[in-house]
């Protein structure tokens, strides 16, 4: 039986445009669920991609779009049922290398 430090947790949705890269999580309350957001920035370091929580001036732009979009999937959560699986993919999926 493994251990709750031994699994490790996803978000249930990205959100990714060019390396900039958002993950939604869900947390269970008493009061239903509530979500929270993370964002990073990819970039590559030698042959290993890493993400970074920092951001320049340049990134800024994408970082509203993704959040924006990040707003708008967790709106539709409210008003989706539970069961409705349609919801669609918004970038690549997170494993995917980046393509620049």
């Amino acid at each position: 039986m493994a251990n709750q430090s031994d699994t490790k947790v996803k978000p249930v949705h990205e959100i990714r445009l060019g390396r900039i890269r958002a993950a939604i999580w869900a947390n269970s309350t008493d009061n239903g669920i509530r979500h929270n957001v993370t964002v990073s920035r990819l970039y590559k370091d030698g042959e290993n991609w890493k993400d970074s929580h920092s951001f320049g001036r340049d990134d800024l732009p994408l970082v509203g779009k993704v959040l924006d979009r990040c707003h708008s999937w967790i709106f539709d959560q409210a008003i989706r049922p539970a069961t409705d699986t349609s919801a669609h993919d918004d970038g690549p999926p997170p494993n995917e290398n980046v393509p620049f």
